[in-house]
């Protein structure tokens, strides 16, 4: 059986000075093979954190270590600012919440795509057009030669997801971090997206480290779970496993979602626990 494309082992993410660090990640480890993982919690458990850990995005005075921090056999710690930097949207590619802060409002949206598009191959202007426009077709743009020439607040929350994933696709990356990428949509768009992305990842045969904070979501659409709790790993299993979730922290998520089905005059409330958050 061959090795998993990505392999985390005892990832530590802290701020702070040496004497005093201050831990937002505590020992995350997990693998992550030619399927769809979701990383899920609430606000601040640290699941951004691990998705820009692995690309080395983190703030110069982030201190990050890991017993293992390989992907397809490359030492992400290890690695060189250069070598970094050639990973970065080749192989590695990144989806951010919002479009909105992530694309250039200075550049039009054909431009932005276009540089992602010479970094593989270097093609003359006429022909990285054409290259751009068969991309922001293939996410389902209508009206591509108009959509490349606008700017990002010209465009929705759903195209701007769009845009963001034709940039990825652009560089071809066998590992897509989408972090939160439906959390400003509405449930249609959100729905067009989502089938989109599953679709790309059951074509070109990508890994997904999917970063939602929506169970409900997640369940449908992921193959296995990875629940977060201050910064740590509380409960891995299958997506379509998580009503047999055994960790309070993840029966107290999924109790407190409302349901059209089962009505409750008061939603419970999620009691935590301090031990929670030790090793």
């Amino acid at each position: 059986m061959s090795d998993p494309l990505l392999q985390v082992e005892g990832l530590q993410v802290a701020y702070g000075t040496p004497a005093a660090p201050v831990p937002v990640v505590q020992g995350v480890s997990f693998t992550l093979g030619l399927e769809k993982l979701a990383v899920v919690g609430e606000s601040g458990s640290g699941k951004t954190t691990v998705g820009r850990a692995l690309l080395r995005l983190l703030p110069s005075q982030a201190r990050v270590s890991a017993q293992r921090l390989r992907f397809d056999g490359i030492d992400l710690l290890g690695a060189g600012e250069r070598e970094m930097a050639a990973l970065r949207g080749s192989r590695l590619s990144m989806i951010m919440q919002d479009p909105k802060y992530s694309l250039n409002p200075v550049m039009n949206v054909g431009s932005q795509i276009g540089e992602a598009v010479q970094r593989v191959q270097r093609m003359g202007r006429g022909e990285c057009r054409s290259a751009v426009e068969a991309l922001l077709e293939r996410v389902r743009i209508r009206e591509p030669q108009r959509v490349a020439a606008q700017f990002a607040h010209q465009l929705s929350g759903g195209m701007g997801q769009r845009v963001m994933i034709a940039m990825m696709l652009a560089q071809r990356p066998q590992l897509l971090i989408a972090d939160e990428p439906t959390s400003a949509l509405d449930v249609s768009v959100r729905q067009e997206v989502l089938a989109l992305l599953d679709e790309l990842v059951a074509e070109q045969g990508l890994a997904l480290l999917f970063i939602s904070h929506d169970l409900n979501l997640v369940r449908h659409f992921c193959d296995r779970v990875l629940v977060m709790y201050a910064g740590r790993v509380v409960e891995s299993l299958a997506a379509a496993d998580l009503h047999r979730a055994t960790h309070p922290y993840t029966l107290g998520l999924l109790n407190s979602l409302p349901s059209l089905r089962h009505r409750r005059a008061v939603l419970p409330v999620l009691q935590r626990d301090p031990a929670w958050s030790r090793p």
